[in-house]
C-alpha cells in the first residue's frame, strides 16, 4: 500500500507543480520519421502526446503503447510505467524501433523544437538515442 500512496503523490506533485505550458507546444499526435540517423518511416511508429493529462500513447511499430509522462526536470520526461501490447514484429524495421522507442521513453528525454531534413519537427533525445518526428497533420 505503501508504494501506491508514494505513487499516487509523485504523480499529483508532478502534475500541480510541473510547468506543463512548455510542453504545451508537443501536444498532438507525432510520427517518427529518423532513429538514429536512420530513415524508418516505414515502422509507422507515432506517439500521441495529452500534456493537459500528463499521458503518452501511440504505436512503437509492433504494439500500441501508453502511460504516464513525469516531468523530472525542466529537461527531463520519462514514463516509468509504460504498458504495451504484446503482438510479434512483422519486419526488423518493426523490431528496431520499438526496442529503441522504449528504451528511450525509459531511459528520459528532452524535447527540442527544430527542422531537420527540411521537415519541421521535434526531436527526442535521450542518453542513448535521438528520435525525430514530424506532426501529423501538417503539409511542411
Amino acid at each position: 500500500m505503501f508504494f501506491k500512496e508514494v505513487f499516487i503523490i509523485t504523480l499529483l506533485s508532478t502534475l500541480l507543480f510541473s510547468d506543463s505550458a512548455d510542453l504545451k507546444k508537443v501536444d498532438g499526435t507525432w510520427h517518427l520519421r529518423v532513429m538514429d540517423g536512420m530513415e524508418v518511416r516505414k515502422a509507422r511508429a507515432i506517439l500521441e502526446f495529452d500534456i493537459e493529462k500528463m499521458k503518452l500513447s501511440g504505436f512503437d511499430g509492433c504494439n500500441r503503447i501508453g502511460g504516464a509522462l513525469q516531468k523530472n526536470s525542466d529537461t527531463n520526461i520519462t514514463v516509468p510505467m509504460m504498458m504495451a501490447t504484446k503482438m510479434a514484429c512483422r519486419e526488423s524495421i518493426h523490431n528496431w524501433v520499438s526496442k529503441r522507442l522504449h528504451e528511450t521513453v525509459q531511459e528520459g528525454f528532452s524535447i527540442t523544437e527544430e527542422e531537420k531534413y527540411g521537415v519541421e519537427g521535434i526531436t527526442i533525445k535521450s542518453p542513448t538515442h535521438e528520435l525525430f518526428f514530424k506532426k501529423m497533420g501538417r503539409e511542411k
